[in-house]
């Protein structure tokens, strides 16, 4: 693997950055990382030991893969700072919601690498989850690297991108959306009696193991949900209460809002 610059810092940079040094799939000696002030600098070198500076310029001149990692509304000020130094064998990968290929494109121009892609924070601890969007100007070999990059830290899928704006419901924002139900089930588990610590672990295990049930065994998730439904028991009791407040219709709600606040964000 080349060298990687990453331009920002923020949790989704650092938790990507975290994945790929975890890996080891490349050495600490060829990353590079940005960030606006000296704290955040101090903290991202003193936790990942990498390179670093306050010039996105440099990120650029150093890495021949480029993660950009700011907020949106600075991605503009960014993408103009830095467009006279990416050249036609550079990569540059974007992170931000509401940033297509096309307006990257007419900022560093139509020639350049590009990559759209939507990851999510469980990428620091190797179980992320990365959909990626190349433009026109990456080649085979180059996707499969990026495919690498983003696979040291959990698992990435090529999609068109008119489904990022899904992706980011389904996958992008999704950790949120379980860890508030994993504090929700651990604060039932403490009403019952339950120390919060243990409470937090039993939930957390449980969620992570049906997760990985869908992953691993292809069965349908409602096929799954009645085998754990004994006629009469505990379980099914549980999801007639959470049928009964309209458990999966808040979030079917709840996650299409966050998809079509993806798509105003991109007008």
């Amino acid at each position: 693997m080349r060298k990687i610059g990453f331009i920002g810092t923020g949790n989704m940079g650092r938790a990507i950055l975290g994945g790929i040094l975890k890996s080891k799939l490349i050495d600490e000696n060829n990353v590079i990382a940005s960030a606006k002030t000296d704290s955040t600098i101090e903290k991202v070198k003193k936790e990942f030991n990498v390179k670093t500076t306050k010039s996105s310029k440099e990120v650029v001149e150093f890495s021949d893969i480029i993660i950009i990692g700011v907020k949106p509304g600075t991605y503009d000020d960014i993408l103009y700072e830095i467009k006279d130094h990416i050249d036609n064998n550079k990569i540059i990968i974007t992170i931000a919601a509401g940033k297509s290929l096309e307006s990257v494109e007419k900022i560093i121009g139509s020639d350049k690498k590009i990559i759209r892609t939507m990851p999510n924070t469980p990428s620091l601890v190797g179980e992320g989850m990365t959909a990626i969007c190349p433009n026109k100007n990456i080649t085979e070999e180059e996707l499969n690297k990026i495919k690498s990059l983003f696979n040291s830290c959990g698992k990435s899928e090529v999609v068109g991108e008119e489904l990022i704006d899904a992706v980011i419901g389904a996958s992008g924002s999704s950790p949120a959306y379980g860890f508030m139900f994993i504090e929700a089930i651990a604060d039932a588990a403490v009403i019952a009696g339950m120390p919060r610590d243990k409470a937090y672990k039993f939930a957390a295990q449980g969620l992570l193991g049906a997760a990985k049930m869908v992953l691993d065994t292809n069965m349908h998730p409602g096929e799954l949900k009645d085998m754990v439904c004994s006629p009469g028991g505990t379980t099914i009791e549980a999801v007639r209460v959470l049928e009964e407040e309209q458990f999966r219709g808040a979030v079917i709600k709840a996650v299409c809002a966050c998809v079509n606040k993806s798509k105003e964000m991109s007008k």
